[in-house]
């Protein structure tokens, strides 16, 4: 069963095909220089160059698959959450497709992608999904950061999620309030390696409450503050490395701290983490050394499934098709706040 898949959530296009099991082909096409001009995703221009790169991109995964579009078994696209516009050219490109074929047709959460993308292992091009476990999965990128307990396939449930702001939201705005480029996520993680976490302190809001909820707004006016009161110290580069690694030290203790809990709570043996922010290389390690600590296993999406892919979303596809899943309507509309349920 080859499944066709894409993804055009926010500024990534992304065509991926699938095979049992398997990622035969992974494209994807960034938009991030163009939107960097603007410090942040511009909507309109975001859906203009999906409709731009996704017949290219398209062609690219095809061909580097070694299989041709009367090979397609099942199509299917990200239907929500996202940027409406963007969404709306995969998903008619997808629906479109399966219409003119005749081909079954999922409309995937992004969210719910995000969840199985740790199971992926290899490089996107070669990757293929291992054995599922049930587990507590942190999903934390720019537009969302939220806890769920996977019980099995295809059945969860959110703990908890942000109250405002996201931890990759936190991440960008603060970089945007020291000068740096977007996005500024990245650069903060680069800079925060040769700085010291102890040297300013900052809150971790909703560290130590008995819920599985996040809020990063609080710390985001705290880093504005501090800044306003200490004119100049981004200006002495050590003093910004040393900013950036408080300011990270403190997203990344509340991010590990609440996901370990919830895993002890619940009495998960097993804890996944997919999204954005878990590139940064500070999250990871401490994870890591969170869990092994903990005695849980952790699992975490490969750096480039981290960000917006279609892989995750073919993968996804052919889950629900092996398990019997409910089909989408070819006609089916975006839904641009999809929740996880």
């Amino acid at each position: 069963m080859i499944v066709l898949a894409f993804e055009t959530s926010c500024d990534e296009t992304s065509v991926a095909l699938v095979r049992d099991g398997q990622v035969l082909a992974s494209v994807v096409s960034s938009q991030v220089k163009m939107h960097a001009e603007y410090g942040g995703v511009v909507p309109e221009l975001a859906a203009r160059e999906h409709l731009r790169n996704l017949l290219p991109v398209a062609n690219s995964a095809f061909e580097l698959a070694g299989v041709t579009a009367r090979d397609v078994d099942v199509v299917a696209a990200t239907q929500g959450p996202g940027l409406p516009n963007a969404l709306m050219v995969g998903l008619k490109a997808a629906e479109a497709f399966a219409f003119a074929v005749g081909k079954p047709f999922f409309g995937i959460n992004h969210h719910e992608a995000h969840l199985y993308s740790p199971w992926i292992t290899g490089s996107p091009a070669h990757a293929e999904f291992e054995r599922f476990e049930p587990n507590v999965s942190l999903i934390v990128s720019g537009g969302h950061t939220m806890l769920v307990d996977v019980q099995s396939e295809l059945q969860h449930r959110v703990l908890g999620s942000t109250m405002d702001d996201a931890a990759g939201e936190c991440f960008d705005k603060t970089g945007k309030l020291l000068g740096l480029a977007y996005p500024a996520g990245p650069i903060i993680d680069r800079l925060a390696e040769q700085g010291n976490p102890s040297a300013f302190q900052f809150p971790r809001p909703l560290r130590n409450e008995d819920n599985h909820d996040f809020s990063f707004s609080g710390l985001k006016t705290s880093v504005r503050y501090f800044i306003r009161d200490h004119p100049g110290l981004a200006d002495d580069a050590q003093q910004l490395r040393d900013l950036c690694a408080s300011v990270q030290a403190a997203i990344v203790d509340v991010l590990v701290t609440k996901t370990v809990r919830a895993a002890k709570k619940l009495g998960v043996r097993c804890v996944t983490a997919s999204g954005g922010v878990t590139c940064n290389r500070s999250l990871r390690r401490e994870l890591e050394s969170a869990c092994r600590r903990a005695h849980l296993t952790l699992r975490l999406a490969d750096a480039a499934l981290c960000t917006d892919n279609a892989a995750m979303v073919g993968i996804l596809a052919e889950r629900k098709m092996k398990l019997n899943a409910a089909l989408t309507e070819v006609d089916a509309e975006i839904v641009p706040n999809w929740s996880l349920a």
